[in-house]
């Protein structure tokens, strides 16, 4: 079987070191060079074909911003951020997968022998994530015409079987789960809402330091008004809410009103925060007023979720395989028989504002 081509991209000699002897520890992926800038790279990725890269933000002759861009212009191909836990380094890496960036991963601290282990694991498993992904640059995007101003779910929330009663009203809750390739998928679909759409809860895999920027990149884009949820947040028509990407976030109803409830409770399905726990707070709060959505991701998380969404009675959408980064979640849901209506992305958002409209 042949195996997974990774070129590393970094100015450092210590992390080509570290993250060669990590990526070579499996057998499925074989690192064929390291390069430290992008000029060196350029000449590499000709001559090695890499399937894989891992790109580096800060380095000398050229940024990794700009070397994405070119390289997603005129060779698009798999590739892997190595981000900074910062304020600056969340916003550079959600511009490089606006870009057309798979995923990303923190810098690795060479000082923390005891994590190492853990950051391997998910850097492997991104690598051979990546080299499957459909690789989609910012050119290939659907241009809109006008854009507006402006464990498992157990753990955290008790299954309740054969639950009735939810309340006759008019208001809506749109829910989406996303993953790989999310947050993307996520812009496009906000970015075509209108201002006066309901209320929207999303949960994307995402680590705490990127998710405060990545909703206020969100709101940027976005007729409606996008936040990072706090705990106790009404849930009203034209406002979207992020979750933390330290806590679970759930909707909790309250007589007619709909709220944000964050929980620090463990990791579901090996995440915090987890589709799969906000979408059976929305089947159990909302119910048939609800609408699930899930957008690409890796894995299963939400898909049991959706599911029972879909058994309270709510409308469910999934992204369909061909435009979806990663067909994991998605693929999940579909096979479980979650999801009602399989779309392209560009379509997700015209679907839900009708769906919405129904009484």
């Amino acid at each position: 079987m042949k195996k997974i081509g990774v070129l590393i991209i970094d100015d450092s000699a210590l992390i080509r070191k570290l993250l060669t002897e990590i990526l070579n520890r499996d057998p499925q992926i074989e690192v064929l060079d390291t390069a430290a800038d992008p000029l060196i790279a350029r000449e590499k990725i000709k001559l090695l074909k890499p399937d894989v890269l891992t790109l580096d933000v800060e380095m000398p002759r050229m940024d990794g911003i700009t070397f994405l861009r070119n390289l997603m212009r005129l060779r698009p191909m798999p590739v892997i951020m190595i981000s900074t836990m910062t304020e600056a380094g969340a916003e550079v890496t959600l511009e490089a997968l606006e870009l057309g960036a798979v995923d990303f991963v923190t810098k690795p601290k060479l000082d923390v022998v005891d994590s190492i282990d853990d950051y391997a694991a998910d850097i492997i498993e991104k690598v051979k994530i990546a080299s499957k992904a459909k690789v989609r640059s910012i050119e290939d995007r659907p241009k809109l015409d006008k854009v507006e101003p402006k464990l498992n779910a157990d753990a955290i929330l008790e299954k309740k079987e054969g639950e009735k009663g939810h309340l006759k009203t008019t208001e809506k809750i749109i829910a989406i789960g996303a993953s790989t390739g999310g947050t993307e998928a996520i812009r496009e679909v906000l970015e075509r809402m209108p201002a006066d759409s309901p209320g929207i809860v999303v949960t994307q895999h995402i680590p705490a330091a990127f998710s405060g920027s990545f909703a206020k990149r969100m709101d940027s884009v976005s007729a409606m008004t996008v936040v990072e949820a706090r705990d106790g947040d009404q849930i009203i028509p034209g406002h979207a809410f992020i979750a933390p990407g330290d806590r679970h976030l759930m909707v909790e109803r309250s007589g007619a009103r709909y709220y944000c409830r964050l929980s620090d409770g463990p990791p579901v399905n090996r995440h915090i925060p987890s589709v799969d726990v906000l979408f059976r707070s929305v089947a159990q709060n909302v119910g048939p007023n609800a609408i699930a959505v899930m957008l690409t991701g890796m894995g299963d998380d939400g898909a049991r979720g959706m599911l029972e969404i879909k058994n309270h009675g709510a409308p469910t959408v999934a992204q369909d395989e061909k435009t979806s980064v990663v067909w994991g979640m998605p693929g999940e849901a579909v096979k479980i028989g979650a999801v009602d209506t399989q779309l392209p992305l560009d379509k997700i958002a015209g679907k839900l504002i009708s769906l919405a409209r129904k009484n």
